[in-house]
């Protein structure tokens, strides 16, 4: 990273963690994402599965609505999402129905994730993982460890 591009992976993760934050106060799953194109952010969400009362709520689904709509159009060509967690099946499957050019997650689901469940994304969508992948964690488990001990 040079002085004249001061974008990387690094800083837009933590922008998504910003999201996954904001969830985690509202005591939803702490799972943040944006969507950037062209060094820009044109969506950020994060998980609004309780707020909302829908399984759908996913912080992918709502960057994916957020961006489409701010494009104007259905398909994220030349977009990035940043998502704190890898997507799971559901948000896998509609980021490759949405064309998207390049997934970055932070931390790995080892169970739920849409690696371990061999979910297909679309041919011409790259993904990589383990930007601030401890951050993403911690703030996960915290939320996890919490939640158990209040029941």
């Amino acid at each position: 990273m040079s002085i004249l591009e001061p974008y990387d992976d690094a800083y837009f993760m933590k922008r998504a963690m910003q999201e996954a934050e904001a969830a985690y106060t509202k005591g939803e799953v702490p799972i943040g994402a944006i969507v950037v194109i062209k060094n820009q952010i044109i969506a950020r969400a994060h998980n609004l599965t309780e707020t909302l009362n829908d399984v759908t709520a996913h912080a992918e689904m709502q960057a994916i609505t957020a961006a489409a709509n701010y494009l104007g159009g259905k398909y994220l060509i030349d977009c990035t999402l940043y998502v704190t967690i890898e997507p799971c099946q559901m948000c896998a499957g509609a980021l490759a129905w949405s064309q998207i050019s390049k997934i970055i997650y932070g931390a790995r689901d080892e169970q739920r994730g849409c690696i371990a469940l061999k979910t297909q994304l679309h041919p011409k969508t790259t993904m990589s993982g383990g930007v601030l992948a401890e951050e993403a964690s911690a703030l996960l488990k915290k939320f996890f460890v919490e939640k158990r001990n209040l029941n």
